[in-house]
């Protein structure tokens, strides 16, 4: 590895910077509404199934490309298949990351408001209507606007840093807390009034609610939490150390992600059904019922304002990924510093969120196939592009790449079997490029 490139310091850190990228809105805040509109038990054992047979193989997959190639994502395939039509997988993980960012950005900068608020204790007040809080920010311009902007603005400062002083610095202290307070909202959540209808609709499959748009929400889901697809993960694995066991560490980033998607289940149905929402109220579930569960503790505003800020911390380290696959696509010549194109990514990615971040106020009936901008452009993202990008990276790493190169970065570092990478193999070959075609053409709604 070149000695100008940076490395992440530890296996730790990369762990916890790669759970960072996929555990984020994906986990905590898409995982529950999506899961309430689609079958809830049902939907997650889809999601469970995807998430193992699917997304682990895609997560490995990306990391033996990053590693492989030690270079981004856009350089990776220029690298690895110079000269070929493969490069545009790269292009197409810069544009998608862009995209996604664009509204992602936006949801952030909720979050990053609320947080505000509720440590001004704010959020929790007698006779406080949180559906209405959650309308009144979102369809409020200037604060919208204004919690994107702030929201951007921390991604570029901790981007400037670097891998190691940044992104690693972050996210090794950030995501065990996470876990931490997940656990205690878990608790209090189960001793609710009422809760275990919640946790029956969670876990209690009903097969009957399965059906071929649930199925693919819940391939999406496995993608988008997992934040494959995009090849962010090729970049943050150009950083990793040869040393380091690509399929443990995925394994280990797939384990932890499975872990907060249930753990956040179990703490928003339970508060669902013990106050009365509904499990389908959509993108504002989360911040109607988290307020509604901590205004039930002793100390709840604090202990809301904690959470939140935690929320926030996961919130942006997966922003990290994305801003970072952007940058390091420009800086990876050399010929610019990361200090300027972190500045100048930024300040376009507020240009280009601005559309999303008005779609429930002044573009509010501006519509794209039925759909607002914020909707349309998530649609667009998690159901059509991801998967696409997830197939080009499967066909391209069974196909294309450099067989023995492929086999040498799964089995180093580790002391698994041939058979373990036979398996793994067969699984990127078959399972999951036939998986992903299955649901795209589902998706244009050709059957």
């Amino acid at each position: 590895m070149s000695t100008n490139r940076e490395q992440w310091s530890s296996k730790f850190g990369f762990i916890m910077s790669s759970a960072g990228a996929a555990i984020g809105l994906g986990a905590i805040w898409k995982f529950p509404y999506v899961a309430g509109t689609s079958g809830g038990g049902a939907f997650l054992l889809m999601f469970i199934a995807f998430t193992i047979l699917i997304g682990l193989p895609m997560l490995i997959s990306e990391f033996i490309i990053g590693r492989g190639a030690q270079k981004e994502a856009v350089s990776a395939y220029y690298k690895l298949a110079p000269k070929s039509p493969w490069t545009i997988t790269g292009k197409l993980g810069v544009v998608g990351c862009f995209l996604l960012l664009s509204f992602y950005s936006v949801v952030g900068g909720w979050v990053l408001i609320y947080t505000v608020l509720s440590i001004g204790g704010k959020i929790i007040t007698p006779g406080a209507a949180y559906p209405e809080l959650f309308g009144m920010i979102t369809s409020t311009p200037s604060w919208t606007l204004m919690g994107l902007g702030a929201f951007l603005l921390i991604n570029i400062v901790v981007i400037t840093f670097g891998i190691q002083n940044g992104i690693e610095a972050a996210s090794k202290y950030m995501m065990p807390l996470l876990f931490i307070f997940f656990i205690v909202l878990v608790v209090r959540a189960l001793t609710l009034d009422g809760a275990m209808e919640g946790v029956k609709f969670f876990l209690n499959p009903d097969f009957s609610k399965i059906t071929g748009e649930s199925a693919l929400y819940a391939l999406g889901q496995s993608f988008f939490a997992l934040a494959v697809g995009f090849s962010c993960m090729v970049t943050y694995s150009s950083y990793l150390d040869k040393k380091v066991s690509i399929p443990n560490s995925a394994g280990s980033v797939v384990i932890m992600n499975i872990i907060i998607s249930v753990l956040a289940g179990l703490a928003i149905f339970p508060v669902v059904f013990a106050f009365g929402f509904e499990p389908t109220e959509g993108p504002g579930l989360l911040f109607m019922v988290l307020p509604a569960v901590f205004s039930q503790i002793p100390l709840g505003e604090m202990f809301l304002a904690i959470f939140l800020l935690l929320f926030l911390f996961a919130t942006l380290t997966s922003s990290f990924s994305m801003l970072e696959i952007i940058v390091s696509a420009f800086i990876e010549n050399g010929k610019h510093s990361r200090k300027k194109i972190s500045w100048i990514s930024g300040i376009v990615m507020f240009a280009a969120g601005i559309p999303a971040a008005l779609s429930f106020s002044l573009l509010g009936d501006f519509t794209i196939f039925g759909k607002n901008i914020f909707d349309a452009t998530d649609y667009l993202v998690s159901n059509i592009l991801l998967p696409l990008g997830c197939l080009l990276i499967a066909l391209f790493i069974s196909f294309r790449m450099d067989k023995q190169l492929v086999k040498e970065e799964f089995l180093l570092g580790s002391n698994l079997s041939p058979a373990m990478y036979t398996a793994w193999s067969i699984l990127m070959k078959v399972l999951v490029p036939a998986t992903i075609v299955v649901v795209f053409i589902s998706t244009s709604g050709i059957f």
